[in-house]
């Protein structure tokens, strides 16, 4: 039996934690497995791009635990009542190769994106920061506005998206936090002039400048999330070419990232070295930084033992997706004989109504 956690599951957790708490415990729990990244065996995510979306698979292992995701983006959903982003995963053992959780990722991953982001904009942001615009307000917005709220201590939000809807929408989802003042822009330069932060986390799959360079501040901190695929951008190169960028996993963000814009020697610093102290996130206050964040299978993997320690109940649901066999060498035995194998009897089989004939090429 293979435990289950579903939307349900993840519901009711987060009625009984608060969303505030899920963001910083699973920061935390992401920030202990960058810190083992040599631990890690890593590769980019196998992607399946069409022209209106992408099917992803994330796979990661330490050695002892092995975790995917299915991952998929497709921006037009939105205009038949479906998703942009849907997702699930599963945790492994590597010493059996038996899955011992399936889980919902839709929720959590707007939740692990929006821990990671935070996480790295403690390291790279300038500590007294207190404003941020946030440029994209559909699906993603209302975790990013509370995971910066709660764990750098944001206290104006300049929304803006081409969507009025959307801002509608985030603005009243916001009203849960009377001391988060949201401030409705009226253009990206509306929103950004002034700004300590600027978060970028639109769906269109293009190559868009949503941010340019003219817009970017001595000592600004920039978090590009919506930049994951190949063709999808938001920032202008220029604003890379002149600031410090800190990305996930470098190989992968060549490919997905705003960092597709950039030339092969382009030089970039990955999260983990910031994390353990290798190099700094921020070496002045006027400096501009840039987290490049595209989204990476060890996020994942944090969110998957997340899951496991604090939403996994005994009563939590089971799957019968694996037999359990008193013979595991015989499986035929337990599809012909029911659910587990039981007995040795011979399987019979009914001869055919109709004679077989030869069938010749």
């Amino acid at each position: 039996m293979v435990t289950f956690i579903g939307t349900k599951e993840m519901q009711t957790h987060l009625r009984q934690v608060r969303l505030e708490t899920a963001i910083t415990r699973m920061a935390e729990m992401i920030r202990e497995d960058y810190l083992r990244w040599s631990s890690f065996d890593k590769s980019a995510r196998v992607a399946n791009h069409s022209d209106i979306g992408v099917i992803e698979l994330m796979p990661i292992s330490d050695g002892k635990n092995y975790s995917f995701k299915y991952v998929n983006g497709h921006p037009k959903n939105t205009q038949a009542g479906l998703l942009t982003v849907t997702a699930f995963g599963v945790l492994a053992d590597v010493a059996t190769g038996y899955p011992r959780l399936l889980s919902e990722l839709t929720l959590t991953t707007a939740i692990r994106t929006a821990a990671t982001s935070a996480l790295a904009a403690r390291y790279m942001a300038r500590p007294d920061s207190r404003s941020m615009a946030l440029i994209g307000n559909g699906a993603q917005s209302e975790f990013q506005a509370t995971a910066f709220h709660t764990m750098l201590g944001i206290q104006e939000l300049r929304v803006f998206d081409v969507d009025p809807a959307a801002t509608d929408k985030l603005v009243r989802n916001l009203s849960v936090y009377p001391a988060l003042r949201v401030i409705r822009a009226r253009s990206v330069a509306e929103a950004v002039k002034g700004a300590d932060i600027v978060t970028t986390v639109t769906a269109d799959k293009t190559n868009a400048v949503i941010l340019t360079a003219e817009m970017t501040e001595p000592g600004m901190h920039i978090n590009g999330v919506g930049g994951d695929c190949p063709g999808k951008t938001e920032l202008d190169a220029g604003i890379l070419q002149n600031a410090r960028v800190v990305v996930e996993y470098e190989p992968q963000s060549r490919i997905e990232g705003e960092l597709q814009q950039m030339p092969d020697d382009f030089q970039v610093t990955e999260l983990w070295q910031v994390l353990n102290g290798d190099t700094m996130g921020r070496e002045n206050a006027h400096q501009v930084t840039v987290f490049d964040s595209v989204g990476f299978a060890l996020e994942d993997f944090s969110a998957m033992r997340y899951l496991e320690k604090y939403v996994v109940q005994k009563n939590s649901p089971v799957l019968d997706l694996i037999p359990e066999m008193l013979n595991p060498k015989d499986l035929f035995g337990m599809g012909m004989n029911g659910t587990i194998a039981t007995t040795q009897s011979p399987v019979s089989f009914a001869a055919p109504a109709v004679p077989i004939q030869a069938v010749h090429a």
